[in-house]
This record gives structure tokens, sequence and C-alpha cells, in this order.
């Protein structure tokens, strides 16, 4: 009897972990949509009280000299993954960003129709935020704008095995060469943000391109119609930041 009361208190400290384990649900629709994220759970409180939010809208920069990007690129495997927000691609290798003279891996890059900063209130029909992490865990975010034009030869790799169903993923049978996806100029305006989903997390370094890439107006629609709605934030109040050029 003792050994089956240990095993059931065992199992009921383990469900009560998984239970504080669970994150709350959260969409972009209805009574899930960004506007209540901060009143989904007191864990998504600072998308409602944070005051250093992303996307914003990029206006009235600050001209500096900063330095250029410094990116390299390694092939690796890649695995497409369909999570019910958005459509990721993790990667391997050694794609790292040198900023701030710390050295950042990139972890994944995923996308968002429209896109979700704006500049000079310019709306865009789909973004990719490419996520980076250094050895502290802190993360720098490089935003890339798509404006409808031809296909995306890049895109194609991973748009012919995008998963449709929410929880589906796939290995790519060819990687996307991260590197062709980005324009040739590599000008950029930074500030400090927040990741855009739940939990709201701030101090993320951005950096959004000024230059744009392109995709076709199929490619753009058939990421929407997988999400089935927008997936993007709306725009942030600055609350007195300084965003660079």
């Amino acid at each position: 009897m003792k050994r089956n009361a240990i095993i059931a208190m065992f199992m009921l400290a383990s469900l009560s972990c998984a239970a504080a384990e669970h994150h709350p649900h959260w969409g972009y629709e209805g009574q899930e949509k960004p506007e209540n994220w901060g009143k989904l759970s007191p864990e998504y409180s600072t998308c409602e009280n944070g005051k250093n939010q992303s996307p914003i809208n990029i206006d009235h920069v600050l001209k500096t000299e900063h330095s250029k990007l410094k990116l390299t690129f390694e092939a690796g495997q890649q695995n497409i993954i369909n999570n019910g927000h958005t459509i990721e691609i993790d990667v391997s290798g050694n794609n790292q960003l040198e900023i701030d003279d710390e050295i950042f891996t990139l972890q994944q890059f995923h996308f968002h129709t429209p896109r979700e900063n704006t500049i000079k209130g310019k709306y865009f029909p789909m973004a990719a935020h490419f996520v980076y992490k250094n050895k502290d865990n802190e993360l720098a975010v490089i935003a890339l704008m798509f404006n409808k034009g031809e296909a995306n030869l890049e895109l194609a790799k991973a748009w012919q095995q995008m998963p449709t169903e929410s929880g589906k993923s796939a290995i790519l049978a060819n990687a996307v060469d991260i590197k062709a996806l980005f324009p040739k100029e590599l000008n950029y305006y930074r500030f400090s943000g927040s990741l855009t989903t739940p939990p709201c997390t701030e101090g993320v370094r951005w950096i959004v391109l000024q230059q744009q890439s392109q995709a076709s107006a199929e490619q753009i629609e058939k990421f929407h119609s997988i999400m089935h709605h927008d997936n993007n934030r709306p725009i942030q109040p600055l609350h007195g930041r300084v965003i660079v050029d």
C-alpha cells in the first residue's frame, strides 16, 4: 500500500508540474488576439505593460556611423514546421551575426503576412524574421521585407514542403540558401524591442533591413492561406526609443 501511495503521489506531482509548464494559448483572432495577450496570463503581462515592445513604425531616425552587418553562412540541415502561428524553419550550421563585438548564431527564421514593422508608414505584404542568439541567450532579430514581384527561388524550396496542418514538420530536401534570401545591399535600421509574440520579452536587438527581397503573389498567398489569417502583431508605441540608421 505504501508503495502504491508513493507512486500515486509521484504521478500527482508530475501532473502538477506539467500543468505549471503549460502556456496559455494565444493567437491572432477572437479572444486570443494580440490586443488581449497581456490579459491571457500573468506571464504575458509584458505584452500589455512593456515600454519597448515590437513591432514599430520606423520613422524619424537618427543618422549614425554604425558598422556594416557581419554575416557568415554555412549550409546545414533545415526543418520546416507549421506551429499554428507561423511557418518556421529551424536551421543547423554555423550561421553567424556579429554585432556589438558579440557573436550571435542563427536559430530559426519564420514569416509574417503582412509584415510587422513598417517603414515610414509603408506596409509590406510579407516579412521574414531571422532569430539569432548569443552565448548568454540574448536575442537579435533581422527583419527582411518582401515586395510582390517575381517568384523567389529560395522560398520555393521551402514552400514545396510547407506543412498545411499545425504541428506538422518535415526535413527540407533542398535547404534554403539563406544568403541568397538577403538583398545585395544590407543597409539597416536598428532599435531595441521585444519578441512580437507572447511572452513579448524585451531586450531584443532589432535590425530591419532597408532593402527588400521579392516573392510572387502566389507565394505570399500560399503562406497566408495555410495560416488562414493575418499573423502580424499591430504596431506598438515607441515610448521615446531612438531608431538609428
